[in-house]
């Protein structure tokens, strides 16, 4: 058994570089991971699990047309405040529509009562 003279390089120094390379490459080019675990009891199957990992840069990832991130209201404050604002809406067509079923549900006097009320109310 030989040993050369030299010492390992310190860490960081040689394998650093190639690192981000590797990582720089994946990113940009981008990888799939896929697996599927199933567990089966006398060929009955219990369980499958089908896992797929993509890593990517969000360039790349909006390049191959994955985008989810954007619309997912627990991670875009932008799809946070669409969703508001559509459900805002829906509650306004809802109220609407049973405010239109009450006063269409009333009797006639109930009906007047209620518009007097209103303008009674109003300056």
């Amino acid at each position: 058994m030989t040993m050369s003279g030299r010492l390992p390089e310190p860490y960081g120094q040689g394998g650093g570089a190639n690192l981000a390379d590797i990582l720089e490459r994946v990113l940009d080019k981008g990888i799939v991971i896929a697996g599927d675990i199933r567990i089966n009891l006398l060929d009955i199957e219990l369980l499958t699990i089908k896992l797929r990992l993509i890593v990517a840069s969000v360039d790349k990832a909006k390049e191959m047309g994955i985008d989810w991130w954007e619309t997912d209201p627990a991670l875009s404050s932008g799809a946070r405040r669409d969703e508001l604002a559509r459900e805002n809406a829906e509650l306004r067509e809802r109220l609407a529509r049973l405010e239109e079923l009450e006063l269409g549900r009333a009797p006639e006097d109930v009906r007047e009562s209620k518009s007097h009320d209103v303008r009674k109310e109003s300056p």
